[in-house]
């Protein structure tokens, strides 16, 4: 670090004395590399030669699109720089300082603009020639499907392989020997040290810490520590898929890096200790696979439906996949370096098609065998059961993957084993592997969609620990918990089956082309004069969530700990955490776009563009939203208070800034939009803490002691405790008239929800006290006109 440290100014100082631009640099690099793929795409005979050049197409791509990034920020500083300067009035002479220094800027921004056009046209003629490739590679794997040799059961063939053999052995031989020249010179010059050391740790990973981390999952997956739940089980298979596929991989890395360190790898050799690391990664994953699947000496973890027997044979199927898939990795690798004949390679592909051919039709067989025996079995138990006698066999439910299995492998197989008989091992060979592979990514697609389904509840559940505390943090119930965990694992399947179709997919090739996709889009797509990159919406995300989730705990803590400190009533408290609320979600919105790289000058467009549709489209919401702020500041109602607005009449429960919400008798709850508060005439029985007013108003006959009735009354409403004694009650005589004298007494509570209950509580008094004194009151006298109606006259 600090040899680099001290070396750094050296090489800023003679980047600085070159004078160069760093973006110009690598722009010419990138056309002679383009060139230079150009010229060898005419010796390119192979696929994976295509598939080199088809790769180094898009790291010229990739070159030219950074070289246009970087020169971009270097125009638009031009641009100010000018603009600053501005345009020459007419009839005014510039000085020179001025006119050189304008005709300087002008000439570095003319070369700026044209190197960006140079790296947009070179990033087109970079992928237009990646792509090129890819399809010259689907035609060459067409044309080696189809192509024909000499069958396995043509003598010629054999005759031919056993003229070949000697040959062949003898190039064999000679890679060998080279192989082992280069190695006896490295360990003679370096020792033996580096070598010993990487077989050592290879065999340590291998073996003692691959069994004990298997041991140490199996140990955790069965404690209390372990999640509750399917996610013991997947997460187990999980863990020992990784585990069987990393170590032994891991270890053939270290193996082959210990003798590459010491250059103990002849060239020739290369390509296979690189076929050695893949097919060591692939047949660990195969078989770690088929471990974490079938557990044959665990039944209760097995994620698979399938009886003991035959686990145990899949699981023996799986080693025997993935043996043959490392044999057949290094064969070919072997083949192709050791430069053997035609034939040879012929007969080792036939070989090799016949064994996968033999395998996958073993592997049909044991289904089919599985499926006869749970047939049976169920139709014992059938007969078991039933005291009728024995009845046809009944039609089993058969298990769906099983049936989808056999039907493909045996079209499949069938249509490799006439294509070997014709000649056509090519065809064989690869829809022999194919099928291997694609059963391998199908049941690994189905592996990590159970464990993405059982990690995504439990991450986010309302009775986990982190469901717990993000509810206590954020407020979020615990229906949006679930709904949250339900849409996390929609996205990590949609990854898993994004990655499962590329799997089966790379072998077909065309694969950069979809890369090479995937890289234009992490640029970004531009809209206008803004870029929305990936990375941005993904910190855009993050940074909205972050600020949401800040405010929430601060509106929580506000809410709950702060404001009931406080002598707010519960109407003020509101107001309070309804604009904190809706503070927090402007606050974090504005934070994403920040984040997204949209400044506070678009927004002020955007408002302005859509201020017109608001006005009109929008006019009602934006009413309702006006209001309900007025509704938070002024407070001509709040929370608590009894309204009366036309023939409605209840509690305000709620008031949001785009509707209040209010409870009426019957305990249902009338929504009214915040406008109708503001532009109607409402009236608020309990605002300012208005008292109650009792008034009972009879009539008594004219003859009735009234100082009597007077006096009745007011003991009424002095012993009530309802009534308050300041305003004092009080008794008037209304009128008197027709013989009657009309009461009307006046009574205040401490507010308007007591009045009826009080007043009803009078009146029993009232009534019993006016019995006990013989004090009747007046009733409303009905008169009603009988008239006799004259008979009918008599008929003559």
């Amino acid at each position: 670090m600090c040899a680099w440290l001290l070396a750094a100014p050296a090489v800023s100082a003679q980047g600085a004395d070159d004078g160069q631009n760093p973006p110009l640099v690598q722009l010419a690099q990138a056309g002679k590399e383009l060139a230079a793929i150009q010229q060898s795409l005419e010796d390119a005979e192979t696929r994976d030669t295509l598939k080199t050049l088809s790769d180094r197409a898009l790291g010229v791509q990739r070159s030219a699109d950074d070289a246009q990034s970087a020169l971009q920020p270097q125009l638009d500083q031009l641009d100010i720089r000018l603009s600053q300067l501005g345009a020459v009035a007419e009839g005014t002479v510039e000085s020179r300082e001025l006119v050189q220094q304008r005709k300087s800027l002008n000439q570095e921004r003319a070369d700026i603009a044209a190197a960006i056009a140079r790296a947009r046209l070179l990033a087109v003629d970079a992928k237009q020639l990646s792509a090129d490739i890819e399809k010259m590679r689907a035609t060459q794997l067409s044309e080696e499907l189809v192509r024909k040799v000499n069958s396995p059961l043509s003598p010629s063939l054999w005759r031919q392989f056993a003229t070949h053999v000697p040959a062949d052995l003898d190039r064999l031989a000679a890679l060998y020997r080279q192989g082992e020249s280069t190695a006896r010179k490295a360990i003679a010059q370096h020792g033996r040290g580096t070598p010993v050391f990487g077989a050592v740790a290879a065999l340590l990973m291998f073996f003692p810490l691959r069994l004990w981390l298997r041991a140490l999952g199996r140990r955790f997956a069965a404690s209390e520590r372990a999640p509750d739940g399917r996610l013991r089980r997947s997460g187990l298979a999980v863990w020992l898929l990784a585990v069987g596929t990393l170590l032994p991989g891991f270890a053939a890395a270290i193996l082959v890096g210990s003798l590459q360190e010491i250059g103990a790898i002849a060239p020739r050799l290369e390509a296979v200790a690189l076929n050695f690391q893949v097919a060591t990664f692939v047949a660990a994953f195969m078989a770690a696979l088929g471990a974490a699947l079938l557990m044959p000496k665990r039944p209760s973890w097995r994620l698979m439906n399938l009886d003991d027997d035959m686990a145990w044979r899949l699981r023996k199927y799986a080693w025997c996949a993935a043996g043959l898939t490392w044999v057949s990795i290094l064969l070919v690798a072997l083949n192709k370096q050791a430069r053997t004949s035609q034939v040879t390679t012929v007969a080792v592909d036939g070989l090799i098609a016949i064994t996968y051919m033999v395998l996958i039709i073993a592997i049909l067989v044991s289904l089919a065998r599985m499926h006869r025996r749970q047939a049976e079995e169920v139709q014992a138990k059938l007969e078991a059961q039933s005291e009728a006698p024995a009845k046809p066999k009944a039609n089993t439910r058969r298990s769906g993957w099983i049936v989808l299995a056999r039907v493909v492998g045996n079209v499949v197989v069938s249509a490799a084993v006439i294509a070997t008989l014709l000649g056509y091992l090519n065809f064989a060979l690869f829809v022999g592997q194919q099928l291997i592979w694609g059963a391998v990514v199908l049941l690994a697609a189905s592996l990590l969609l159970k464990f993405a389904d059982d990690l995504s509840i439990w991450l986010l559940s309302p009775t986990g620990r982190i469901g717990q505390t993000v509810v206590l943090t954020t407020g979020m119930s615990a229906s949006r918990l679930e709904q949250g965990g339900v849409l996390l694992s929609a996205l990590l399947r949609i990854g898993v089956i994004v990655f499962a179709v590329l799997a089966l997919t790379a072998p077909l090739g065309n694969t950069n082309a979809l890369f090479g996709g995937l890289d234009t889009l992490s640029k970004g797509i531009t809209i206008g004069k803004t870029t929305l990159k990936p990375s941005a919406v993904v910190y855009a995300v993050l940074a909205f969530l972050l600020v949401w989730v800040v405010m929430q705990a601060f509106q929580r803590w506000l809410t709950e700990t702060y404001l009931p400190k406080t002598e707010l009533d519960a109407g003020a408290r509101n107001s309070i955490s309804t604009v904190t609320r809706y503070l927090g979600i402007i606050a974090a919105v504005l934070w994403g776009l920040t984040a997204l790289g949209i400044g506070f000058e678009r927004l002020a467009l955007l408002v302005s563009a859509l201020s017109v549709g608001i006005g009109f489209g929008l006019q009602a919401i934006t009413q309702n939203f006006v209001s309900g702020l007025i509704l938070l500041a002024e407070r001509p109602v709040k929370i608590g208070d009894w309204v009366k607005l036309g023939d409605q009449e209840g509690d305000i429960k709620r008031i949001n800034v785009r509707s209040t919400e209010i409870q009426v008798g019957d305990k249902s709850t009338l929504i009214v939009p915040n406008s109708e508060l503001i532009t109607k005439t409402i009236r608020n029985m309990t605002m300012d803490n208005a008292q109650g007013r009792i008034q009972i108003q009879f009539t008594v006959p004219l003859s009735t002691d009234v100082a009597s009735v007077r006096q009745i009354l007011l003991d009424a409403y002095t012993e009530h405790a309802g009534v308050l004694a300041d305003p004092a009650p009080s008794v008037f005589i209304d009128s008197i008239a027709n013989g009657q004298v009309a009461i009307n007494s006046f009574a205040y509570t401490s507010g308007p929800r007591a009045v009826y209950g009080v007043r009803s509580d009078l009146y029993f008094t009232m009534l019993q006290r006016f019995a006990a004194a013989g004090i009747a009151l007046s009733a409303p006298t009905d008169v009603h006109l009988v008239g006799t109606m004259p008979p009918p006259p008599e008929a003559p």
